[in-house]
């Protein structure tokens, strides 16, 4: 059964949201109070329409209660965002995610009810910043505001040593969770799992941690 989504707010976060889901098979309800924006995903959703989020008659009136989850993805009106979302969890949607400008921003929509607060900025620039300063680093996901996870490229340190030889858990204080390797991807690797040349592992771990981890065993820059 699809799941249906709107997404308020049409702008380089919400556009590209409406688009995945789009892609995927979803419904999709795209809203923007900007006319150009709306025309502009007519074509590309299920439904797009232009209205002001921060009137709740409107909201009412576009049955968004029956939605299964709610993106706010506006853009610098923190007021409306705010009050879009504050009027979504009155009138009882079942999952809200926002986009915040800045921590204070979500911490007042924590406290409103949003389900999950998104900082889209912030994460891709820690995500590029993290991938420019390390050869070995492919790709960067923050689990929390200390813990991540890691696509790490193996090092020539590591080639033909297995898991056990490695020791990463006792040394480094971090797991590798699978091994990419061509096409495949092994899970759970057992400890006598040797890492070859092209290998990719999937690290997860506190940021510290991971960091030691990839000095200590990365090629260097």
């Amino acid at each position: 059964m699809k799941k249906e989504f709107a997404v308020i707010g049409l702008g380089r976060f919400g556009g590209s949201i409406c688009r995945t889901l789009a892609q995927e098979g979803m419904e999709v309800l795209a809203i923007d109070i900007n006319e150009d924006r709306v025309h502009e995903f007519s074509n590309i959703v299920s439904h797009a329409v232009v209205a002001d989020t921060t009137d709740e008659s409107v909201l009412k009136g576009l049955g968004i209660r029956n939605f299964d989850h709610v993106i706010v993805a506006i853009g610098d009106n923190i007021q409306s965002s705010i009050l879009t979302t504050l009027i979504l969890k009155e009138l009882g949607v079942g999952k809200i995610t926002v986009k915040a400008q800045n921590d204070y921003h979500e911490k007042v929509l924590l406290k409103i009810g949003a389900d999950h607060v998104v900082h889209p900025e912030r994460d891709m620039g820690k995500r590029i910043a993290n991938n420019m300063i390390s050869n070995n680093v492919l790709d960067y996901l923050e689990l929390s505001d200390e813990h991540s996870i890691v696509e790490l490229m193996a090092s020539s340190k590591m080639y033909g040593k297995t898991l056990i030889d490695l020791d990463i858990r006792a040394k480094y204080g971090c797991n590798i969770v699978a091994i990419k390797r061509s096409n495949d991807i092994i899970v759970s690797p057992l400890a006598m799992e040797a890492i070859k040349e092209g290998d990719i592992l999937i690290v997860i771990g506190a940021d510290m941690n991971i960091d030691r981890l990839e000095k200590s065993l990365g090629d260097k820059v």
